[in-house]
């Protein structure tokens, strides 16, 4: 999803870097306390797991690529705030180092990946966690629902950014529909591996899961009586 250089307008490319650069500096504010000496080294490889998933594009339309964002994903293992630093600097390594993504649209890029992506995926998560029975699978299937929603509605996000400031000569439907059908097929594809991944840390540190600390709160209580009684 990867928006190039000169495919927004100035004006809505600058409001997208004022909304990337608030929420970046709200994320840098509010993930302080969670990336403590467990998290940080998980919060590496997940960056490196979303950046070279994210490599992997393809042309949809008008100059726009399409791949795995990884959002949901990094929001479930990490939580939200030290996901979109995640998304973020891989975006931002992207656009240096390999010309993927403009800097000028970098903004956009963030604010569609790093913030819509992140969040849309963690509150799908986090809603869908609360409907399941509160135990370790329903962690994955809620993830990958997560991450399901995530994509087109990210998608859906940069055809209306389009709509107010798009400089290429697409017509909104065309847009519209090349962008949210084929991110719907990569939704799915996200969706199975975000499962298999949240699946495979879950079944050996579930504890680093920021998604599954419900499921270690709840035990606290019945461990402190088991120890008590013995």
């Amino acid at each position: 999803m990867h928006v190039p250089d000169g495919f927004l307008d100035a004006p809505t490319s600058v409001a997208t870097g004022v909304v990337a650069v608030a929420g970046v500096a709200l994320a840098l504010r509010r993930s302080r306390g969670d990336l403590d000496d467990r998290v940080a080294p998980l919060a590496g490889l997940v960056a490196t797991f979303v950046f070279a998933a994210q490599m992997l594009n393809f042309p949809v339309a008008a100059g726009t690529s399409g791949h795995l964002l990884g959002g949901a994903l990094a929001a479930v293992l990490v939580g939200p705030w030290t996901a979109t630093l995640c998304i973020t600097v891989v975006l931002l390594v992207q656009a240096l180092v390999f010309a993927d993504g403009g800097l000028t649209a970098l903004g956009t890029n963030v604010t569609l990946m790093a913030l819509v992506g992140v969040w849309v995926g963690w509150l799908a998560f986090a809603l869908v966690r609360r409907v399941l029975p509160s135990r370790a699978g329903s962690v994955p299937v809620a993830a990958a629902i997560g991450a399901l929603l995530s994509v087109p509605v990210a998608a859906a996000v940069f055809a209306a950014l389009f709509l107010v400031g798009g400089t290429a000569p697409v017509e909104a439907g065309t847009l519209f529909g090349a962008m949210i059908t084929w991110h719907v097929v990569i939704g799915i594809g996200e969706a199975v591996i975000t499962f298999l991944v949240v699946s495979a840390v879950m079944s050996v540190r579930p504890d680093l899961v920021r998604g599954a600390q419900h499921l270690t709160t709840d035990r606290t209580p019945s461990l402190d009586r088991e120890a008590v009684a013995r």
